[in-house]
């Protein structure tokens, strides 16, 4: 077999090892601005890692990850904005509230905020999962569902104003444990725990879809009934791996409210749901680091178009979106199997095509 390099970047293992490598670098050839902005991006990162474990490798479409996003940034920013203020905080003030919520209280603890901003989505996510899952719900009813769970949400934190902010949101953070956020060197040091969450996720992803129990997966994205009449039951699979999905996005929505200063309804409504899907179909479905270049490069190409052709912006985006979808339907992934000499992604297609011909599945 002949040396190549890529042989070796197909291994999403060695080519995730390389962008790390990257990432760790470049923050020394950058300003302070456009490091956080990069600590935002790898934020979203992190949490296509969990929706391409529920979408790429289960097959389980939701339209709905920005609540879990948006839950743990509300979580981190209640904590945030309880250690920037020495009583009850201004916006209760000005709704007639003298008296700290119980669960404002219960957050001031910062061990407590963190574990409560994975612990709440995964536990909603569980219990939402177990209702639709068990009665078998699935493909785009689930889609539809999670897409109407959004607007309830989005809806009950904008009519809660006096506790959440309203469609104003939550801002106005001075410090993160102590520690000044509008100091150059504790945004510089969130970017580096953002990139080592990035690591833990992103390989304890790859173990995982490397074990039976991502075979598994697998099999119920491709054949969900033909692993039931086998045995197993796939609702409490499809239940365990969205449970894990909204916890990685509970984790990255945390990381992004100390980098981005401020949380509101509009950052996890059905518009940004959307483009975290954009972002995994961008990079690959079914790939962990495909998602991750998705999000990186997509937001990326949004900062560049928006600052160099303010009026125009959208429509460079949407061509992009336009041309990946329509030369690229694998995913930006799809181009390292190309260099390795197994076509674009049509082949296979054509392949799968004739063996429904031959062996028809209905």
């Amino acid at each position: 077999m002949k040396f190549s390099v890529a042989n070796y970047l197909i291994n999403r293992k060695w080519l995730f090892l390389v962008m790390i490598i990257i990432l760790v670098a470049i923050p020394f050839f950058l300003s302070d601005f456009r490091i956080n902005l990069l600590g935002r991006y790898l934020a979203f990162a992190i949490l296509v890692i969990g929706l391409d474990l529920l979408w790429g490798y289960t097959g389980v479409l939701s339209l709905g990850h920005g609540i879990f996003f948006g839950i743990g940034a509300y979580i981190m920013a209640i904590y945030l904005k309880m250690e920037a203020s020495s009583g009850v905080p201004d916006f209760m003030v000005w709704n007639g509230i003298t008296e700290l919520p119980w669960f404002w209280v219960l957050l001031k603890n910062p061990l407590i905020a963190i574990l409560a901003g994975v612990m709440v989505p995964m536990f909603l996510a569980a219990v939402l999962g177990f209702f639709t899952f068990r009665n078998r719900i699935k493909d785009v009813y689930f889609t539809i569902l999670t897409q109407a769970l959004v607007i309830v949400t989005v809806t009950l934190i904008v009519s809660q104003q006096d506790v959440t902010g309203g469609t104003n949101g939550l801002t106005g953070f001075t410090t993160v444990f102590g520690y000044a956020l509008s100091n150059p060197a504790t945004q510089k040091a969130i970017y580096y725990i953002t990139i080592g969450f990035l690591i833990a996720v992103f390989f304890l992803c790859y173990r995982l879809t490397n074990s039976r129990f991502g075979k598994a997966l697998v099999a119920i994205r491709d054949g969900e009934n033909r692993l039931r009449f086998s045995g197993y039951d796939t609702s409490m699979f499809k239940v365990l791996i969205f449970a894990l999905s909204a916890g990685i996005a509970g984790l990255a929505g945390m990381l992004f409210v100390m980098q981005v200063g401020i949380i509101s309804p509009t950052m996890m409504g059905i518009v940004p749901s959307i483009e975290m899907i954009l972002w995994v179909a961008i990079g690959g479905r079914g790939t962990l680091v495909g998602p991750i270049i998705g999000a990186v490069l997509t937001n990326l190409a949004k900062t560049f178009f928006s600052e160099s052709y303010p009026d125009i912006w959208l429509y460079f985006l949407g061509g992009v979106f336009v041309i990946v979808v329509v030369f690229l339907p694998g995913g930006l992934m799809s181009l390292l199997d190309k260099f390795k000499g197994k076509g674009d992604g049509n082949e296979q297609s054509t392949v799968v095509a004739k063996r429904e011909v031959n062996h028809p599945t209905s």
